[in-house]
This record gives structure tokens, C-alpha cells and sequence, in this order.
């Protein structure tokens, strides 16, 4: 599956457009998280255990786009993008979302 961030592929042509396609991950920071969190934010710096969870959120959100875009026929999702939130002060909402397409085979 091509993913791109661009409204093209180059040396690709669109052939169908699918429509929309998103994948959502909800995650907890936990306890354990929160804690440690706290205490790297008295000293300052990165919070690693955020990041990490983070970068793991988005993978997740990543491979559900993916998945959500194959189940529609698509081969390609344009104008990727990503997106976040806060949901109370313990749980974080990443969305990747675009467009899913179908290109042509590419030119020999």
C-alpha cells in the first residue's frame, strides 16, 4: 500500500477515488506512565514514556488507515495526514487520516 503525504504519486495516475479513510488509535498514559512523567517534568526535558507512546499511537493509527483502505479497494492513500487529541487529562486520540485511491500500474 502507498501512503503519501502529496496530492499525487509521481509517475502514477488516479484512476478511482475511494473516498475517505481514517485509522484511530485511543491511548492511557496509565499510572505508571503519569508518574513517571511528573517527575521528568519538575526537571524538564523529554518526557521519553509520552514519546514512545506516541510513536506507537501513531504506527497503530497508521496500520488501521491501511487496513481500512485495502478493505475498500484501494491501493494507495493520498494527502495522509495526522491528527491528535487530548481526551481528559489521561487519554490521547490519534487519527490518521486521507484519501483512498486506486492508481494505475505504473508505466513500464
Amino acid at each position: 500500500m502507498i501512503v503519501v503525504t502529496t496530492e499525487n504519486v509521481h509517475g502514477r495516475q488516479v484512476r478511482e477515488v475511494k473516498g475517505q479513510v481514517f485509522g484511530v488509535v485511543v491511548r492511557s498514559r496509565g499510572i505508571g506512565g503519569n508518574l513517571m512523567a511528573g517527575l521528568r517534568s519538575i526537571v524538564g526535558g523529554e518526557i521519553h514514556e509520552y514519546t514512545q507512546m506516541l510513536e506507537e499511537a501513531r504506527r497503530h493509527a497508521l496500520d488501521r488507515l491501511v487496513k481500512n483502505a485495502t478493505a475498500m479497494g484501494a491501493n494507495a492513500v493520498v494527502m495522509m495526514r495526522f491528527d491528535s487529541a487530548e481526551i481528559g487529562q489521561t487519554m490521547s486520540e490519534i487519527v490518521a487520516y486521507g484519501t483512498a485511491v486506486v492508481l494505475d500500474p505504473p508505466a513500464i
